[in-house]
């Protein structure tokens, strides 16, 4: 654009390319042409820069309607400031205004990368975007706008709380998901399935009912029966002791997890199982039949049941343990020194994995 004199310039400064500003010169020369308009350029511009301190002033004082007085005016002074609009959104979260917020933001976004800004000018500007829209509960929106302030400048601190909002999220998401009355329905068209042996598509069901009711002990238990006709007894036991954790009432859940035991050789654990369910109802034949097939399949000698015991993982790590071969080394020539290391949970836990296994006694 051509001026046509230095008083269409200083009226009129929303036409000048600062970049190709020349301000004063220390020296004593005499003052003309190009100095001239620089020195009113620069007067123009310091009163933009008064304006915004003003602002901050008023803002760190909470008088955010002072606040926004001076900020619209530095902005009128000089639109071509990122900051200027920064500072202004800044006031407008502050006073709750989150839509008007985000828009001036978006407004200093663009500012800034037609006057080449640096990054985290812009960075800034897109967080507090995304920090509206968390006000405002739009946790995706919030998400989205994160991940283009990092675009421009990764904040160690904005990835940590952008993680946690993912996870905040989620959370949300699965809360709004469960629906008992859906988990109902499911679980019906589960049982029909499971009646009919259609175990994977019955599957499919018992999966959708936890989604949507997922502290129901009855749906894990009806998944554990699935998983054992599938034979993955592992997943099976899991889902019993979700079971048992969710209703330690429940007897279908000990029964239940007594069988995948029974079906993975755990008889001594299987007999326990069997055993809590009796506790709960002495007269439940499931429970009873179940105790006395454990009780019969664990009538096995002691060496055959320790010869079952080596070839367990978690056995074999134990006794790969140089500081548990030393402890056991010790038990066998005194049978007293195990006391000491009782109170180490750690230590116990594996002791009672090796009685258990048959490998040790303690009594």
């Amino acid at each position: 654009m051509k001026l046509n004199s230095l008083s269409d310039t200083t009226s009129n400064p929303n036409h000048i390319n600062k970049s190709e500003l020349l301000w004063p010169q220390r020296s004593q020369d005499t003052i003309t042409g190009k100095n001239v308009f620089a020195i009113k350029l620069y007067a123009w511009w310091a009163k933009a820069v008064k304006e915004k301190e003003l602002g901050n002033a008023a803002y760190k004082n909470k008088e955010f309607e002072t606040a926004l007085n001076h900020y619209n005016k530095a902005i009128e002074l000089d639109p071509t400031n990122i900051t200027f609009y920064s500072n202004k959104a800044a006031v407008l979260f502050e006073q709750q205004k989150y839509d008007e917020c985000i828009e001036l933001c978006k407004k200093a976004v663009d500012v800034g990368r037609e006057q080449r800004a640096e990054y985290t000018l812009i960075a800034k500007a897109l967080t507090r975007i995304g920090n509206a829209y968390l006000k405002l509960d739009q946790l995706k929106d919030a998400i989205t706008w994160f991940d283009k302030s990092l675009s421009e400048h990764r904040d160690p601190e904005l990835v940590k709380k952008k993680k946690q909002l993912e996870k905040d999220l989620a959370e949300k998401e699965r809360l709004a998901y469960i629906n008992p009355e859906i988990a109902d329905k499911e679980k019906t068209l589960g049982n029909e399935l499971f009646k009919r042996g259609n175990y994977p598509s019955a599957m499919k069901h018992y999966n959708e009912a936890i989604k949507r009711d997922p502290d129901n002990a009855i749906l894990y238990s009806n998944r554990a029966a699935c998983y054992t006709k599938l034979m993955e007894f592992q997943r099976a036991l899991e889902d019993c002791e979700m079971c048992i954790k969710k209703d330690p009432t429940f007897i279908k859940g000990y029964i239940r997890k007594g069988a995948a035991l029974i079906a993975m050789k755990e008889f001594g654990k299987a007999q326990t199982a069997f055993e809590m369910a009796l506790a709960l109802d002495s007269n439940n034949a499931e429970a009873k039949e179940g105790l006395m097939n454990a009780i019969r399949n664990n009538d096995e000698s002691p060496e055959k049941a320790r010869e079952r015991a080596l070839h367990d993982p978690e056995v074999q790590e134990i006794l790969r343990d140089p500081g548990m071969r030393l402890l056991l080394e010790q038990m066998s020539n005194d049978p007293g020194a195990v006391r000491e290391h009782l109170q180490n949970p750690d230590i116990l836990k594996k002791l009672m994995k090796l009685r258990e296994a048959g490998i040790i006694q303690m009594r």
